[in-house]
């Protein structure tokens, strides 16, 4: 199995979850830029979207996008998902909510039409954060144990940092909680990363 990925990109959130699951597997590093894999291989003909993650599997079958990605990693290792959420609906639900309202406001403040634009969207991630912030049901999204949406929320938070965006007290608490598991100091030093 290939997890295809760009430093510090949102693929770190499967990067992450992967780890924490206990999956083998190798990783290929993506130059987004110039649309090539680190073995040689053009990106596009791996994932025609042109962006990561892709999981490969051992099939040869891929994975993408980070909900799917994470979803199939929690059926992998179910400890990877809320214990009381039989059919993963409420794992499905909050990584829609970090992806449709979180994840897509950061590329308005990555790549903004205008200043205006930039700060629109700085707001809404505030107040995301903030409510975020009022669901958590206890060191983790889901109570006790870490989650696959765990993961992709502490990735969002990385950014939040290295864009100066603020996140509410709780959040710093459990960015700086989920910064010391192994499984991230992992992926960080596989990724390169700070």
């Amino acid at each position: 199995m290939k997890l295809y990925y760009a430093p510090g990109a949102c693929s770190l959130a499967d990067h992450i979850a992967m780890h924490e699951a206990g999956l083998k597997f190798d990783r290929v590093k993506v130059d987004l830029k110039n649309k090539v894999a680190e073995d040689g291989r053009p990106f596009d003909e791996i994932n025609p979207k042109s962006y990561v993650p892709v999981v490969e599997l051992d099939d040869g079958h891929t994975l993408t996008e980070n909900i799917a990605i994470l979803s199939w990693v929690a059926k992998q290792a179910p400890d990877l998902a809320p214990s009381n959420d039989k059919d993963g609906i409420k794992l499905l639900e909050m990584l829609a909510f970090i992806s449709t309202e979180i994840h897509k406001q950061f590329g308005r403040v990555l790549r903004p039409t205008s200043d205006a634009e930039a700060a629109a969207a700085k707001e809404k991630i505030d107040k995301r954060f903030s409510l975020i912030a009022t669901m958590m049901k206890g060191d983790y999204l889901f109570g006790d144990s870490m989650s696959v949406a765990d993961a992709y929320l502490f990735t969002m938070l990385t950014w939040a940092k290295k864009l100066g965006v603020e996140m509410p007290s709780k959040l710093q608490a459990f960015y700086d909680r989920v910064r010391e598991r192994p499984a991230v100091k992992l992926a960080f030093e596989h990724e390169g990363l700070q």
